[in-house]
């Protein structure tokens, strides 16, 4: 390749009439080709810059280009801005180090009295030590290979100085172009594409798409990436797109049971495809679908089944698919055509195996039927591509042999239902609960009995199945629920092991109108003596009978006394009250009624019942007077007969009362008798101190006889409710309380009754340990008399001799510590 220079000139001109082009000159050796550009400012500027383009074209050259950027016009005129220098080209990789790659100068002084610089990325910046420039001639040098994909330009500021460091120049700008260079192999995005395709897709089906980079300039060929399959096995079922890297399908004959799965090798190249390379791989795999019918393995299935038995297994049918396991192609639906009427067969598919597992949904009956035959067919739950042909074996027939075998008696009728007259006498028939025996070949007996009888109320004959009461039964029987007693009855054949049956019957007691109504309890028994007040006296009755013999009930004056029906009104409200008004004034006072009651049952019962009712004066509000309250007393609406009972149970209940506070005086005397004398007996409250040494007149406090009268108060006296005595740290933790302990009697058992005393005190838990210092009483305050206490004291005394206290046995020890000799 030939160099090229490039020389730009600019035309002297005078200042008033600056030139509006420049002249750029480039010529391959004698040529020469001339460019226009217009002028930045109104001084020339001469650039000569040599081999430039033979820099980016890889050609050497002996010496770099010369710059002037700085260069004036001579003469006089303004000084126009600098022009912006054209990027120096260089390419990547460049190994010949350090390499020239241009030279600036300015003409402002000779040579030699100027320094030059530069700055910026790759010089001063990172990446540091890329540039470098000879201070004195101006010569820019590249030091290292530069990278393109790392960086692609370097914008460079030159500065020019004179000796001394004064700016001779205004910085100016050199940019340096990487030129790309093909050294980066292009890269698959992934190491392994996937894709999926029906089996039988038609040709070009789109599959995957396969992806590359290039990280080289992407707008020259050293990115111009092309896609290729290097192989696919045999058949070229598969191509894929030279630029975009779509896979696709090529021909028809993709076939899963055949071939499942292809695996590609795919390669992608730069440089349009003459370049560096890469390789990857493709995984297709292929869908399913239904394009197998599935088969039976044989033409008939030969099973047995036992009788009487529902939700067996009888067999299997085993079948053959090829189309992908597990999948709705492969799994199977099985539907019974033909032989099974009533549908006593069911037939499921496992879900493993694939297989129909033919099942009894109803027992069989050995009697009615010995052998079924049915038609089977099957189908997978996917439907069947439509180009697809049926399959041969797509029924079967399956034969089913019933096995006889020992039945349990079957009830006619069960549960059963029947009713009976409630207070039913002992021996009344109410059915016959029979079962028969399926097993009609051979000779069988089937006997009776209960398995549930809450009230022991039935009698079951264990031949015939007859059922009939044994007593009557109890209308408030807790057994009877809305009516209706059930019990179960067996009923069990003869053979070896036996089968039983279970039978429910169910008896509805029905009600019977044994009990007449009655009028329900008044809470107020007052009307008023005029008609047109007053809400009149509302009446109710009750039954004991249940529906339908109680209400609606029916309210009538007694026809035995026609005079009532001359001054008394009776209207029927509802089903079981009615309202009782006078006919015309009455006289106040009590009045005395017959009412007759009548309820609704088959055949009525009725009855004729009292009534006291009080006519009173009522003022406009239909209320009694005061003045009336006094004969309304006694007019209470209730019996004769149950005011005699009332005034019975309270006499009775007075007497009982009597009796219990006689009794109580007649044991109290006999309480009381002992040693001590009564509470009634003694004469005196208190004991005052008269004597006490330390009190005075200033100490009153009294001993409490109640404690000698009541010793066995003393132990829970002061005690807070639920709350254990205090024990003593010294008593063992076994030791119980002592007990309360009988009076005595007589002078003779006092001493016997000190000495226990003594001894329980000794051993109780609750009291002070034996060594404990106790204030037994208060001496009072203010007195002028010092203590007597010589075992509180520790001064006096010295001369006496305690030492016989070690004589008065281990209570006294603690004593003889305290004041004996050493």
């Amino acid at each position: 390749m030939q160099a090229w220079a490039l020389r730009v000139h600019t035309l002297e001109v005078e200042p008033h009439n600056p030139p509006n082009l420049c002249a750029l000159c480039m010529r391959p050796g004698p040529a020469a080709l001339l460019w226009a550009f217009p002028m930045c400012g109104p001084h020339a500027v001469y650039l000569s810059l040599l081999q430039s383009l033979s820099l980016s074209a890889g050609v050497p050259s002996l010496q770099p280009s010369t710059l002037y950027p700085w260069r004036h016009a001579s003469g006089l005129g303004r000084v126009r801005r600098a022009w912006v220098i054209p990027p120096i080209s260089v390419s990547e990789n460049h190994k010949r180090l350090p390499y020239p790659l241009v030279q600036i100068k300015s003409d402002k002084q000779q040579p030699g009295s100027v320094i030059y610089s530069i700055q910026g990325p790759g010089v001063d910046e990172e990446p540091r030590g890329l540039f470098s420039i000879d201070k004195f001639t101006g010569k820019v040098f590249l030091n290292a290979m530069l990278d393109r994909e790392t960086t692609d330009r370097f914008r460079l500021r030159a500065f020019a100085l004179d000796l001394g460091g004064s700016t001779l120049e205004d910085p100016t700008d050199l940019e340096i172009v990487v030129v790309d260079q093909n050294d980066n192999r292009p890269a698959f995005l992934q190491e392994v594409f996937l894709g999926r395709v029906l089996e039988g897709a038609a040709p070009g089906t789109f599959v995957t798409r396969a992806e590359a980079t290039d990280a080289d300039d992407p707008e020259t060929d050293n990115a111009a990436l092309r896609f290729s399959i290097l192989q696919q096995g045999s058949a070229e079922l598969f191509s894929i797109h030279e630029q975009t890297g779509e896979i696709r399908t090529v021909q028809v004959g993709l076939d899963r049971e055949v071939v499942a799965v292809y695996n590609l090798t795919l390669q992608v190249a730069d440089m349009s495809g003459e370049g560096l390379t890469a390789t990857a791989s493709a995984i297709i795999s292929l869908d399913d679908v239904n394009d197998n019918a599935p088969e039976f393995t044989r033409d008939e299935f030969f099973m047995e089944a036992t009788e009487a038995v529902s939700g067996m297994d009888v067999g299997r049918l085993q079948v053959e698919d090829r189309d992908l396991p597990g999948s709705p192609n492969w799994r199977a639906r099985f539907t019974i055509l033909e032989g099974d009427p009533d549908r006593q067969f069911t037939i499921r598919t496992d879900p493993k195996t694939n297989e129909g597992v033919l099942s009894v949904a109803k027992p069989l009956d050995y009697e009615s039927c010995e052998r079924y035959e049915l038609t089977v067919s099957v189908q997978n739950e996917a439907p069947l591509q439509a180009a697809v042909p049926r399959a041969q074996r797509g029924q079967a027939r399956v034969s089913v042999w019933v096995q006889d075998a020992n039945e349990a008696p079957v009830f006619l009728e069960n549960p059963l239902r029947t009713s009976l007259a409630e207070g039913a006498p002992p021996g009344t028939f109410v059915t016959t609960f029979s079962a028969q025996d399926p097993d009609t070949q051979q000779l069988q007996r089937v006997s009776y009995s209960k398995d549930y009888d809450p009230e022991d109320w039935l009698h079951v004959d264990g031949t015939t199945g007859r059922i009939q009461t044994r007593r009557v039964l109890s209308p408030a029987s807790p057994f009877l629920k809305d009516g209706w007693y059930r019990a179960i009855i067996l009923a069990v054949d003869d053979v070896l092991p036996p089968r039983t049956a279970t039978g429910t019957l169910s008896i509805e007691i029905l009600e019977v109108n044994d009990h007449a109504p009655a009028l329900a309890f008044l809470l107020a028994s007052s009307l008023c003596s005029e008609p047109d007040r007053g809400p009149g006296l509302l009446l109710g009755a009750s039954d004991e009978d249940l529906p339908p013999h109680g209400a609606p009930f029916h309210f009538q004056l007694s026809p035995g006394v026609p005079e009532l029906g001359r001054n008394w009104s009776l209207s029927q409200i509802n089903a079981s009250h009615a309202r009782l008004r006078p006919l015309h004034p009455v006289p106040e006072g009590q009045y005395r009624l017959r009412l007759l009651l009548r309820d609704s049952g088959q055949p009525p019962q009725q009855r004729e019942q009292p009534l006291n009712v009080t006519a009173c004066r009522c003022g406009p509000d239909g209320t009694c007077l005061p003045g009336a309250s006094a004969l309304r007393v006694g007019g209470t609406g209730v019996s004769l007969e149950a005011l005699l009972v009332v005034l019975a149970c309270a006499f009775l209940t007075l007497m009982l009362a009597l009796l219990a506070v006689l009794r109580a005086r007649c044991h109290r005397p006999a309480q009381n008798k002992g040693l001590l004398p009564a509470p009634q007996d003694d004469l005196r409250d208190n004991i005052l101190h008269y004597d006490e040494q330390g009190g005075g007149e200033e100490d009153q406090d009294a001993y409490d006889l109640s404690q000698l009268r009541h010793p066995t108060e003393l132990a829970t006296r002061g005690l807070a409710p639920g709350r254990a005595p205090l024990r003593r740290r010294d008593a063992p933790l076994s030791h119980a309380r002592p007990a309360h302990r009988a009076l005595p009697h007589s002078p003779a058992d006092m001493a016997s009754f000190i000495s226990g005393g003594l001894e329980a005190a000794d051993s109780d838990p609750s009291v002070p340990p034996y060594d404990t210092a106790l204030i037994y009483d208060y001496e009072g305050g203010g007195s002028v008399a010092g203590t007597l206490s010589s075992i509180l004291s520790s001064t006096g005394d010295e001369d006496q001799d305690y030492n016989y206290l070690l004589d008065w046995g281990p209570r006294f020890a603690r004593l003889a510590d305290m004041y004996g000799h050493p």
